[in-house]
C-alpha cells in the first residue's frame, strides 16, 4: 500500500519487508552492525527498532480473554504458570457479567479491573482485533494480542492452551 506524506510517496509494504528482514537477520545471530551493513541503514536504526518492540521478561503478567470455549483450560494454564490476574469468559459469562450489574456497578467494576491490570508489566489479551486495539490504547504497557477473530465475535472460540502456556513461558523466563 502506498501512502502520501507531503510530497513523498511511501511504500508501506517495503517498510514492513525491511523490518521483517532486520529482525530475521538478528534472530539468526547477526550483529546489529552486520545487519545494518546488509540492509543499508545505520546500526543505531537497528538498535532503535529493537527497542521499540522490546518486552522485558520476568515481570508480572495478566491474562484477559473472551469469548472463549475452553475457559477452564486457559484458566488452569494461567494458574499453573503463575499468572497473577486472569479473567477469561465465555460469551454467556460475558453477557452475565454485564447484565447482572447496574450501570454504576458495571462502571466501578470495570474501572477496578483496569486498575488491577495496570499493576502488571505485561498483559496478554485473547480476543477480537478491536478488543486488542482497545486494550493497547487503554493500557500504558506491553500488550500481547492473541487474535481469535474479527470484531464482533458472538460465539465462543477455542484457544490452544499449550500455545498460551508457551507464550507465558516466553514472557516469564
Amino acid at each position: 500500500m502506498l501512502l502520501r506524506i507531503g510530497d513523498k510517496i511511501i511504500n508501506r509494504q517495503k517498510i514492513h519487508q525491511t523490518v521483517d528482514s532486520i529482525l530475521e537477520f538478528r534472530c539468526n545471530g547477526l550483529s546489529q552492525q552486520e545487519v545494518a551493513g546488509q540492509i543499508g541503514v545505520d546500526r543505531t536504526f537497528v538498535s532503535r527498532l529493537e527497542t521499540i518492540g522490546e518486552i522485558r521478561k520476568g515481570g508480572r503478567v495478566a491474562l484477559i480473554g473472551f469469548p472463549l470455549k475452553n475457559c477452564q483450560e486457559i484458566y488452569a494454564v494461567a494458574k499453573q504458570e503463575g499468572i497473577e490476574f486472569c479473567l477469561v469468559l465465555s460469551e454467556q459469562e460475558r453477557w452475565d457479567f454485564v447484565e447482572t450489574k447496574s450501570g454504576i456497578e458495571l462502571f466501578n467494576t470495570i474501572m477496578e479491573m483496569v486498575g488491577n491490570v495496570r499493576k502488571h508489566d505485561i498483559v496478554i489479551i485473547i480476543g477480537s482485533n478491536m478488543r486488542i486495539k482497545l486494550i493497547e490504547t487503554l493500557l500504558d504497557k506491553a500488550v500481547i494480542g492473541v487474535q481469535i477473530g474479527e470484531s464482533p465475535i458472538a460465539e465462543d472460540k477455542y484457544v490452544d492452551p499449550e500455545e498460551i502456556r508457551a507464550l507465558i513461558k516466553q514472557l516469564r523466563f
